[in-house]
Formats: C-alpha cells, structure tokens, sequence
C-alpha cells in the first residue's frame, strides 16, 4: 500500500549501482546509518543531495530502532537522474501517523510523525510500501539540472553585433615553470610578440611584462601567475621594445609528476571578447540602426545561476570593464536588510575584504543609502562615504543598489583612481545593467541560502548527536572544538564559568593547523577572557586581535635590536608571534544552560576575515547544545562525585595487619561508577589480640544495597566492641534490618572472631547465616567447609543461630567469597562450590595474597562477558614453618 496522495516511484529507472545495510534496534545505529548513507552517496559523487539524505535517514531510522523497536535496513540505489533511499522496519502493523479525510500530518508538538513530515519537505517523492513481513518508507532525491560541458553560456548574436577582428585572431599560449620561467612559447606568440621560441624560453615571464603589476591593483605579474586563476590586462614587450596590450587568462596546473605550472592565454587588450565578454556602449533602443547593444550583454557569458560566487565575480568584473574603472565591488543584503555583507570584488584587496558588513543606513543626505544610486566625485572630501574603499587610493565612485520587487537586494559600485571621472550618466548605465541582473543573483543567492540551511540541518543532527554519546566534560569540550574547526572557524577557544562569582577560564584551545595551537593558546592566556554576557547572538571581541599586532611588533622590535618596547607589549613573550594567524574577525558566543552562562564559546578567523551571517547563526545554534551537553556533563560529573564520596565512606579503612596471620581482601563492585555494592567486607580490631571480621551480600546491587551494606558494616563494629558474641551480634543486626521497613532487604553473612595463637595457629569463631559457606585449605591439599549454614538475615524475628569454632592450622586457608563468584556463569554454566573448591585446591603453599588473585583470575575466565554482580573475596592464612 502506497501513502495516500503521494506518487509512489515506479520501477522503470535504471539502477545503476546500490547499497545496503542492516542496523540493530540500539540508539548508536542511527549515527552508524548515517555515516553509510553519506559515505555511500559522496563515493558516488552526489554531494548536492547528501545533506539531505542524511536528515531524512536519521529520522526515518530512529523511527525503526528506537519507536518501532526492530532493526532497520536501509538500502541505496543510484538511478540516472538522483538517489533512492528505502529504510525499512520489521513492524509492519505500525500505522503511519497520518489523520482526517484531508491527510493532514499529525500536530507539530506531537512527538511522532516528523519524519515523513521532513519526507514531504525535502524529497522529490516519497512513499511508504508495505510487505507481509516489513514496512518501508522511501524518498526520492533528483540531482539538480545543470549544464554539460560548459559553466557559461550566451545567447545566438546577429552577426552585425558579433566583435570585430582586424586579421586573423591570435591566441598566444604561453606555459610558465615553478620558477616563473617561460616553457613553452607557440607559434601564435611568435607571431604576437616577434620573440623566437628559443629565445624566450628560460626567462622570466616579468622580464616581459611591461608594467610591474596590474594597474588599480596590488597584484603583481608574480603574485598573479602563482593564483590558482586569473583574468587581467598587462603589456608585454615585443621584439622591437613596443609595448602590446594584452588580454591574459591564466590557469594553475600540475603535471603527471605533481609539479606545478601556469598556463596563460594571451589575445591583443582589443580582441579580449576572445577571452571575456567585450564591453558594450548603452542604447535605449537595442534594435537601433546604429547596432548598438543593450548594457546588460555586458554580463553576458556570466556561470550558470546557481553559482553565485562565480556569478557575482564576473558580475563585478563586467561592470568595471563597462565603466572603464579600476575597481568593482558587489555586496549582498543581510536578512533583515540592515547590513550589507561584501561578496565580490576586482581591483580591491578582497582577501581582507571578504563578508565585510556596511551598514545600508551610512548617515544622511544624498550619499547615506544604499537603497539610491549615488555618484561621489571626490573621496578625499567625503573621507568615510564609502567604508568599503578606506586607504585603497580610489577616489571617485558610483553605486547602484540591487532591487527586487522593491526590496534591497545588494549594491553594485564601480570606482577610478582619479576624481570626477563618472557623471550621472554614468550612473544610469550602470543602474540599468544592475537592473537586468539583480533577479538572477537573487535566485542564485536564495539557492545558496538553501543548500547552507539544509547542510545546517545535517549539521546539527549529527552534532547533537555526538554531543548527546557522551557525558565526560572534557570529551564534550573536545567535541564543542572539533565541530566548529575547520567546518565554522579557523580556530576556536572555550571559556567556562565554575559557579556565578568565579572568572571564565580558558578551557580548551583548537586551531585548524596545529603547530599554532600552543601559540595561540599563550596569546589568550595573556589577554582578559570575554565578559559573560548572557545575550543571545555572536558579539564581536577585538582583544585577540589587538594581542597578536602587539606580539608580533614586540617580536619585530627585539629582532631589530630596538631596545625598549611599548609597556604594553612587556607581558607578551615573543613566542606569541607564532599565533599571527590571529589577525581576523573574532567573535563570542554565550553558553547559557538552565538560565545560567556556564561559559562562552570563541570563534576566530585569519588575516582580517569576516564571519558570514548565516555561519554565525548556525554557530549560535550549535552553541545552545553544546551549552546544554556542557552543563549536562557537568550535573553528571557532580552526582558521580558525591555518590563516589559517599561509597567510599561505605567502604573500610585499610585493614589492621594482624600478628602471624596474612589477609588479603578483593573487592569489585558492579555497575559503572559504583564503587560499593551489595557485597561487603570488614576487618577490625575488637580489643587486644582478638579481631572481628565479615564478609555479607545484600539482595541485589547499586546504592539502595550500598546503604544496607553500610548500616551492617557500621553495626558490627559497634556491637562486637560492646563485648557480644558472634550469635548476639548477628541476632541485634537482624533486629537493626527488620527495623528498616519498606527499605530492609535480605542478608547473607559470615562473622567471625580471630585470635592468633603464640604457637603459629589461629582460633577462630564463626557464624555464617544463609552465606556461602567459608572453605578450609590445609597443608596436604584437602579442602572442607569451615562451618555449617544457618538462617539470613532481614526474613524472621527471632532467630538461634550458633558460632563455631575452627583451628587454623600453620599453613592453612580459609577462603571466604560471596555468591558473586560461586554464581559466575555463560550460558547454563556456573562456577558453583565444586568449580571453587577445585580452584583452591590447586593453591597449596601459596599466599593470601596468591590465593585471591588466582580466585579472581578463575571468575573472571570462566565467562567472555563483564560479570553482572558484586563480588567479594577475603582470604586469610597462616604462615608455614620455613622451609629447611
């Protein structure tokens, strides 16, 4: 049976491969499904749809192990066009959460259902199916269209409109060596230049080159071969010493043995539509006589829509060709439309620059928004018009916004290095081509928001995940790092707050290169922490930043041999040059849990980066779990810490040494973080010469048996020192148990008095009511029961129990264990009294000490798995006669 009202996937796609696997009904098989469905798509070279993938697999598997209860299988098939993932259960009768004639999905606080919610959002199709034996539920995911072949494109132009070459067009192909040397000079350079290939090749490509670097810019002819990409006019000397203009489009490679190189591709500056797309004048009427052509054919040949950088990066250089200006900027509207974020620039030094924020509002008057065209004529008188232009030499410049349906989308500006260069007019051409792009960088820009937000989801699934496996506050602090670094930050600092009145401490320290960790964790060692304010958001804090310009002048200086240094610098050591890197936007984020900040969480980036918005949001939503992970672990290592404090006051101290007899005692107790269970010991003095000792079981484990333990334990200590015997100690204790009401629990226990004796031996006393009963080792390898059973304790009123009495001769044991070893087991097997007594047999001459490890040694073999209840040995011997 199909989903109601959802269109099932036919069978008739060709499969062209598939995966599957099972998955146990335990918590950690959604983590383990998630990692095969993201491992199995990025092997096939869907990485648009795996986040997505990834969301609805976690759901949909969580559904099956934890809800349903039964294992899940999930199965992966790639088709021609996308993905299909099936995850099926083994619980067919499960209704699917639907309701109403209408179909409608269950209420968005119910706590079912929102898998196939999530199904219907974000799947092409989607279906449930059901078999004889199984459900399934499955998605479809289609690969986004994109072209074949080419990342650009442009429209069929009349052949009037088409440029125009004066003779045949030359493309020089020019192959430049790791050294910037020339390689390879084609027969077209030959003909361009007049150099002769075995002229050039060996020299320098900037031997050539007749300007130092590309005007308007900072980027040399050097620092432009070694970028991965580059588009940009220079000259280059001909054979006669005239300069030609040239059109250059270079491209980093490497060859078959790894070693890197720059192919560059050279037309006359004129012919450059070789290369880009040929600046155009405007027309109102682009069907004219005259042949003119809209000012939008600029953009012409621009990447496909949906790659936004790429788009916006030819965007800003077709309007700075088309305005003849030495510079181009491009910034987009923040949500809210209050900021704009800087996405593009050419001829700026956009590696600073980079999702820089400007206000829209600057100030008033005519040049204060962003949302009007604005022409400046002269920078020098207006210092601070454009912030985005501060001490980059430009002086004129005329911006245009990016309007939608009315609303702010962006700002185009273009801008020249010498004043008055644009008019109005210029303005108008401008405006008019930002106008015809504005929709497509809005629909790239909304794609691009898409695919953060659902790598977001994807994100933070898997990040809640991990932070909900572990309750260890170190881990959890390793975690908060390691997810923000690389994915979110460059590095990352984690401050946390004891209690209200204590200062933050610099807790963990994470850079993405980790030979700058120790360095950078000295700088932040040496600054004051962020103060704890509990708003929400990301705040800027700029005193890293400010530490590591004064450590790198301090270091500057010394290696000058300048002397004195700024008082300032005199606390920073000259090792924190090392932590440079520090040199971008820093920001802070609050963690506050249960309405308390329990620290903050430190975000960083190098060389004067900036933050994008939709980073800092993801990061401030990954900072509300981590802070709640955070304190969760922080609640759990406190409990363990006051139930650790309060077992160890359950246990003994250390046991007295008594005269001529050696003790040996093993304790383990069962449970993680229990140190004291329902088994227990005691060894101790009653008054001279004479020794109390116990070993007992309380009915079941964990602290209300722990509590029981210590009432016994302190009991016996109390009334055996009043002077009763084993039977009236045993007999008050009973009366102590029933005592306890709805808390009492049963009691099995062996008590004993010991006196060593002056001629080697030892007397003991013994009563053992419902325990394990004591055996007897002697010399000659025998073993027997020291005593004989009698009632426990905690079940009857009136009890007669009676003490015995056994003689421990040189060289004998007595061992003493609780049900936790007579009852080891795997499978139908138990250890029982025949295993042990067969174990001790084989300690003859051996120590206390020896024999309880071997005892231990035999439980713990005996069974592949942890043993599941407390257990507890005390073994006593007297020593031998020296051996002759």
């Amino acid at each position: 049976m199909a989903e109601p009202g959802v269109d099932t996937r036919t069978r008739s796609s060709v499969i062209t491969a598939r995966a599957a696997a099972s998955f146990d009904p335990v918590g950690r098989s959604v983590a383990t499904a998630r990692t095969f469905v993201r491992d199995t798509l990025q092997g096939w070279g869907y990485s648009d749809v795996v986040d997505d993938a990834v969301v609805l697999t976690s759901e949909l598997v969580t559904n099956a192990v934890i809800h349903a209860g039964t294992a899940a299988d999930v199965l992966c098939l790639r088709e021609e066009h996308g993905v299909r993932v099936e995850v099926g259960d083994r619980y067919p009768e499960r209704e699917v959460p639907i309701q109403g004639a209408g179909n409608a999905f269950a209420p968005l606080d119910s706590e079912n259902g929102r898998g196939l919610m999530l199904c219907s959002a974000l799947a092409t199709r989607w279906g449930v199916e059901y078999g004889p034996s199984r459900k399934h539920v499955w998605f479809q995911l289609d690969l986004p269209q994109r072209p074949v072949g080419t990342r650009s494109s442009g429209p069929v132009l009349p052949t009037a409109l088409l440029p125009v070459a004066d003779e045949r067009v030359r493309v020089a192909v020019v192959q430049i060596d790791a050294d910037n040397a020339v390689s390879t000079w084609n027969a077209d350079a030959e003909a361009l230049f007049g150099h002769r290939a075995d002229q050039i090749v060996g020299t320098p490509l900037a031997d050539l080159a007749a300007w130092p670097q590309t005007p308007g810019t900072g980027t040399g002819i050097a620092e432009a071969l070694g970028l991965s990409r580059w588009e940009g006019s220079y000259g280059i000397r001909s054979n006669n010493g005239r300069v030609i203009p040239v059109y250059a489009s270079h491209l980093r490679v490497r060859d078959s043995q790894g070693d890197p190189s720059t192919v560059c591709l050279l037309v006359r500056d004129d012919e450059r539509a070789v290369l880009a797309t040929p600046q155009r004048s405007p027309a109102t009427d682009t069907g004219s006589e005259n042949g003119a052509a809209d000012p939008f054919e600029v953009f012409i040949g621009s990447p496909a829509p949906d790659d936004l950088d790429g788009l916006l990066q030819r965007t800003v250089e077709r309007a700075r060709d088309m305005l003849d200006g030495d510079a181009a900027f491009l910034l987009l509207a923040t949500d809210d439309e209050t900021e704009l974020e800087v996405r593009a620039t050419t001829g700026l030094p956009s590696a600073r620059q980079r999702f820089a924020r400007v206000p829209v509002e600057a100030g008033t008057g005519r040049y204060g928004s962003a949302r009007m065209p604005a022409v400046h004529d002269d920078l020098v008188s207006l210092p601070g018009a454009v912030p985005l232009l501060s001490s980059t030499g430009m002086r004129s410049v005329v911006t245009v916004p990016l309007k939608v349906e009315g609303r702010l989308t962006g700002s185009l500006g273009v801008a020249a290095e010498s004043a008055g260069r644009y008019s109005n007019e210029e303005a108008l051409r401008l405006q008019f081509a930002a106008d015809r792009i504005a929709l497509a960088v809005e629909s790239a820009r909304l794609g691009e928001l898409e695919r953060l937000r659902r790598g977001s989801l994807s994100f933070l699934v898997e990040a809640s995940d991990l932070l909900a496996g572990t309750l260890d506050r170190d881990q959890t602090l390793a975690l908060m790092a390691q997810m923000t670094v690389p994915t979110l930050a460059t590095w990352c600092a984690v401050y946390t707050i004891a209690d209200q009145s204590a200062d933050p401490y610099l807790s963990y320290v994470l850079h993405e290169d980790e030979e700058r960790i120790d360095g950078l964790k000295a700088l932040l060692s040496k600054i004051q922490p962020p103060d704890p304010v509990p708003a929400p958001g990301a705040r800027i804090w700029a005193a890293p930043g400010r530490a590591a310009q004064q450590a790198a002048l301090l270091t500057s200086q010394r290696e000058l041999g300048l002397g004195s240094v700024p008082p300032v610098s005199s606390g920073i050591d000259t090792t924190l040059a090392t932590a440079a890197a520090v040199g971008g936007e820093t920001v802070v984020l609050p963690l506050v849990a249960r309405n308390r900040v329990i620290g903050m969480l430190t975000l960083g980036k190098p060389s004067d980066d900036h933050f994008r918005q939709e980073i800092l949001e993801l990061a401030e939503d990954l900072s509300r779990r981590a802070a709640l992970a955070l304190d969760n672990a922080r609640l759990y290592s406190e409990r363990v810490a006051n139930s650790q404090a309060l077992q160890r006051s359950l246990l003994p101290p250390e046991l007295p040494e008594v005269p001529g007899v050696e003790v040996e005692v093993i304790y383990r107790a069962a449970g993680e973080g229990n140190e004291v269970g329902g088994d227990f010991y005691d060894l101790f003095p009653i008054r001279d010469g004479a020794y109390g000792f116990a070993i007992g079981d309380v009915c079941g484990t964990g602290p209300q048996a722990a509590a029981v333990t210590g009432l016994a334990r302190h009991a016996l200590r109390l009334l055996a020192r009043e002077g009763f015997g084993g039977p009236a100690v045993l007999e008050r204790l009973n009366a102590a148990i029933l005592d306890e009401g709805a808390r009492s629990r049963f009691l099995t226990l062996l008590y004993g008095e010991l006196w060593p004796q002056e001629n080697g031996g030892a007397l003991l006393k013994v009563v053992c009511a419902g325990h394990p009963l004591p055996l007897r080792l002697r010399q000659d390898g025998t073993v027997e029961p020291a005593a004989e059973p009698q009632p426990l304790l905690g079940v009857m009123e009136d009890l007669e129990l009676f003490e015995q009495v056994v003689t421990l001769d040189p060289g004998d044991v007595l061992l003493c264990v609780t049900d936790g070893v007579t009852e080891r087991r795997e499978g139908s097997r138990m250890l029982g009294d025949d295993g042990l007594t067969e174990v001790l047999t084989g300690c003859t001459g051996l120590t206390a000490g020896a024999v309880a490890a071997r005892v231990l040694r035999a439980v713990e073999r005996f069974a592949a798995e942890p043993a599941s209840d407390d257990m507890a040995i005390l073994a006593m011997r007297v020593p031998g006669p020296p051996a002759s």
